[in-house]
């Protein structure tokens, strides 16, 4: 690193202009004014020459500007405009010092142009602009969510934001469908290339789903910004312990009353996993240790058009799919002996062979009118399908202690076909009212899920299906919900307030020939989700913000099915028909200074907090459910902080320090309290001949996933380096990902008398080269960026 720097630093002063125009921008008081936007404007047209962006201490210099006369304006929040005509010899010239003056009624109109920063920090959210980080080369969403600020990955891919569990996966505005393997699935055929950010969302206002205990994140895909028709084309590799490769297009065409946008990539090749897991029960220990290969094939395609009907309403389409092949071996050996023996009295040997083919397709027709007097209606109707088909071949074969011979054998399989179809409707108005926004919605959605479990005894050579271990589980739910917002400013102070109200009427039902009380679990519920925030403007370096949301995380529909599915000989899964959903009160009071720093401390209370808990049955089997063990509280302290070091080299840092609790409602679960700490850091240097170097890096202490187990800390340091050719259209990318190989988890569980010391990863680190070609016109106008009515009840499928 200090070997990099220096050979920045030496090359660096080599490649400056001798003749500059500068200046410097203050306040009123004599204050430097940073970050300010500084352009040069044709004064014929006003056509943009040239733009520029004040540094820490206010200063500005434009290089190689030609002599003549210009337009000097420059912008900043919370400032007037500022307009000066300037007359430019060719030679050296230091302007004299600018003075804005302070304009406290457009402190929130004030448009400042100016290249996106990599993380923006905003009242609701927080940007992580994926477009502007080379890091993310060869990388999926689901990698890509581990370098997001104040994200963490458990051992399950489970995703926890500010200590909190419960997520809702967002895809441009739209809930996604999937859930558990298939969203993991889904997620790891997005390529970063297609990605332009990742919004964190973790207070959402009433106008959103009230699922997610932790919030939102919401995924945006790209689409071109330019009038005609653009694109770009995207090709890569990423090698770890197999190649795998990706490509991606996508394209924008744009007339005066219509604009049809569309996307397509892939991802194929072969990823490894592996899993340990030292299983303690009843005074044995089961050493089980899987090395899995996956093969998968996946295929996502959008294609959308916008029809400019007037100047006040555009009628939209959308369609997406999501396409999957996979096929994996799952190679798993299990030492069985007695606790402080070294001796093994058995080996259960496992070589598992699974396929699943799925399709995951949505179709949304959107209308949306507004007009120039505050008023705008939004409609949305949406339809998705998911199917799925999975098949696993089990031989379990019995070996003695020195595995020469062979005790027993048994093999087994099963097929899980899963079909769900979801429909959706919902209205969105808003108009001006007392000087204020008030909005006004509803929502209706109805899900339909069919759960098949065909299980089969493999008997002289053929399978047997096996009535009594097969099963099938339908599931209905209905929500219907509304909802009232209203926003008022009113000099330094922004009020948001809000109303949700949602009532859930579900209907499981279980069909197969084992005697269970639980068959049929039917539910009618009704809640109120209050949110609001407050947001005072001391002046114009601080801002301080007030925010509480009440949130609901339901069960996904798997997780209620009470049937036993097997996972091998010793372990089988069951769900939870009486799960309860578990709900959270989060509070958050935050603080931004010059619109750079920002900290802020939160507290959340998630009452019946549910986790996936490993159960004991009997002296060697176990059995993996889901069940309201605890209320967890977690108080949350974050710094997030972007910093030029020089033109060349900038820095973004941000922490996460919270507390996290445990109080057991189960007798069986032990109270847990963990204190982590959670790292990100990025440093990008900017090097002539448009060459870019990015170091980052993320770490996270021991903590607690699921609110059942207790994991060692863990981090990835990695490296990237960009460099483009041919006016940017061509970009080329090499990047090494987890480099000292620290993402592997390492962790412990007790569930009752059952303990459990385990570790798992994959081939994360990877070596990664992608090249993009842009085609078309640069940026005029953008496809219309708009959310659909999937949202809630489509992360919940598993």
């Amino acid at each position: 690193m200090r070997m990099l720097i220096a050979s920045i630093l030496f090359v660096f002063p080599f490649f400056t202009y001798s003749q500059t125009l500068s200046g410097k921008v203050l306040s009123q008081e004599g204050v430097v004014v940073p970050f300010a936007a500084v352009t040069l404007n044709s004064p014929l047209d006003s056509s943009l020459v040239k733009a520029i962006i004040t540094n820490e201490e206010g200063l500005f210099e434009f290089k190689e500007v030609s002599a003549g006369t210009y337009i000097l304006q420059i912008t900043n929040l919370g400032f007037a405009d500022f307009k000066k005509e300037v007359n430019y010899t060719g030679k050296s010239l230091n302007l004299d010092d600018v003075l804005l003056v302070i304009s406290a009624e457009n402190l929130n109109e004030v448009t400042v142009v100016a290249a996106k920063p990599m993380v923006q920090v905003l009242a609701d959210k927080t940007v992580f602009n994926v477009e502007n980080t080379i890091n993310a080369t060869g990388t999926s969403a689901f990698e890509l969510l581990r370098k997001a600020p104040g994200v963490v990955m458990d051992n399950s891919g489970g995703i926890i934001v500010e200590g909190k569990a419960g997520v809702q996966i967002f895809i441009d505005g739209k809930l996604s469908i999937l859930q558990g393997e298939d969203l993991t699935n889904y997620l790891e055929s997005l390529q970063a290339t297609d990605i332009s950010a990742i919004e964190i969302i973790t207070q959402p206002s009433s106008k959103y789903d009230a699922a997610g205990n932790a919030g939102i994140i919401n995924i945006k895909l790209k689409k071109d910004k330019s009038l005609g028709t653009n694109g770009s084309v995207t090709t890569g590799v990423t090698i770890g312990d197999f190649a795998r490769y990706n490509t991606s297009i996508n394209f924008n065409s744009r007339g005066k009353k219509g604009n049809l946008y569309g996307t397509y990539s892939n991802r194929f090749g072969k990823s490894t996993n592996f899993l340990n897991l030292l299983r303690t029960q009843s005074g044995t220990q089961f050493d089980a240790r899987t090395n899995s290969i996956y093969d998968q094939n996946s295929n996502n395609v959008k294609i959308g058009y916008d029809f400019y009907a007037t100047e006040k309403s555009t009628i939209g389409a959308i369609f997406n799919g999501n396409f999957n092949n996979g096929f994996g071996n799952n190679n798993a050996r299990t030492p069985i002996r007695p606790v402080g023996n070294t001796a093994n009295d058995s080996v259960l040997v496992s070589n598992n062979r699974t396929s699943n083919t799925s399709y995951n397709i949505n179709a949304n027709l959107n209308y949306k009118y507004a007009d120039t007097l505050g008023h705008s209606i939004n409609v949305d109707f949406d339809f998705g399908q998911y199917s799925s088909d999975r098949t696993a071949a089990q031989p379990n074969v019995y070996f003695n202690g020195d595995e020469t011979q062979i005790i027993r054998q048994n093999a087994t399989s099963q097929n899980t076909p899963i079909d769900i179809g979801i429909v959706t409707y919902k209205t969105d108005y808003e108009q001006d009212l007392f000087k204020g926004k008030l909005g006004l919605g509803v929502k209706f959605s109805y899900v339909n899920t069919d759960n098949t479990f065909d299980f089969f005894n493999r008997v002289n050579g053929e399978d047997v299906l096996s009535t009594v271990q097969s099963n099938q589980f339908d599931y209905t739910e209905k929500i219907n919900a509304a909802y009232i917002n209203y926003n008022y400013k009113w000099t330094k102070w922004n009020l948001q307030m809000g109303l949700r109200v949602e009532n859930t009427i579900s209907d499981g039902n279980l069909m197969s020939m084992q005697q269970n009380e639980d068959a049929r679990v039917e539910r009618n519920y009704t809640n109120f989700f209050p949110s609001g925030g407050l947001t005072y403007q001391l002046n114009r370096k601080n801002q301080f913000a007030l925010t509480y949301s009440r949130r609901i995380q339901r069960p996904n529909y798997q997780s209620l099915n009470p049937f036993e599915y097997v996972i091998d000989e010793l372990s089988f899964r069951k769900g939870n028909p009486f799960l309860q959903p578990q709900y959270t009160d989060n509070l958050k009071l935050s603080h931004t200074f010059n619109y750079r720093l920002t900290t802020s401390i939160s507290y959340s209370h998630v009452s019946d907090f549910f986790a996936q808990v490993t159960v004991a049955d009997g002296r060697s089997r176990n059995f993996i459910t889901t069940r309201n063990v605890a209320d967890n509280e977690v108080i949350n302290l974050g710094i997030s902080y972007p910093k030029k070091i020089r033109e060349w080299w900038n820095v973004y840092f941000s922490l996460n320090a919270y507390t996290s609790s445990y109080k057991a409602n189960s007798p069986e679960f032990l109270p847990v309290k963990q204190e982590t700490l959670s790292l990100y850091a990025q440093n990008t240097f900017s090097l002539p001949k448009e060459m870019r170097i990015e170091l980052s890096g993320w770490y996270s202490s021991p903590t607690v996933w699921g609110g059942t187990y207790q994991t060692k800390s863990l981090g990835s340091l990695n490296l990237a380096f960009q460099k483009k050719y041919f006016d940017d259209k061509l970009t080329a990318r090499l990047a090494f990902n987890d480099i000292l190989y620290t993402v592997p988890w390492q962790g412990t569980t007790q569930f009752g008398d059952l303990f459990i010391n385990g570790s798992g990863g994959s081939d994360t680190r990877q070596v990664a080269f992608s090249v993009t070609y842009d085609f078309g016109h640069k940026e005029i106008k953008k496809a219309r960026k708009r959310k659909t009515g999937l949202e809630d009840e489509k992360d919940r499928i598993e």
